[in-house]
C-alpha cells in the first residue's frame, strides 16, 4: 500500500517536473512596439491618482477610530426641536 503510494505521488512530481520543462520561454518584446509608451503613461497618471486618493483619505477619519455617539436619543431631541422651532418662525411669518 505504502509502495503504491509512493509511487503514485512520485509519478505527478514527474509529471509537473516535465510539464514545466517543456513550456516554451516567454517571448522577448521589443522595445520599438508603439502601444508601449502609450501603457507606460496610463500606467503613471494611475499611479498619480492612486497618490493623490491616499493624500486625500489621509485626511479622514478611520472607522475604527471614530467616537460613538453619546447619547442618540439626546441628538434626536435636539434635532426634532430645532425642527419644530424653525416651524413655528415660519408659521409667525405667514
Amino acid at each position: 500500500m505504502r509502495a503504491s503510494a509512493a509511487l503514485l505521488v512520485g509519478g505527478f512530481a514527474l509529471f509537473g517536473f516535465l510539464r514545466r520543462r517543456k513550456q516554451p520561454a516567454a517571448p522577448e518584446i521589443e522595445e520599438s512596439d508603439p502601444r508601449a509608451e502609450d501603457l507606460r503613461q496610463k500606467l503613471a497618471e494611475s499611479r498619480a491618482i492612486v497618490a493623490e486618493r491616499e493624500e486625500f483619505e489621509s485626511a479622514e477619519t478611520p472607522v475604527d477610530e471614530v467616537e460613538p455617539l453619546q447619547d442618540p436619543e439626546a441628538r434626536r431631541r435636539a434635532v426634532h426641536d430645532s425642527a419644530r422651532a424653525f416651524a413655528e418662525r415660519m408659521r409667525e411669518r405667514d
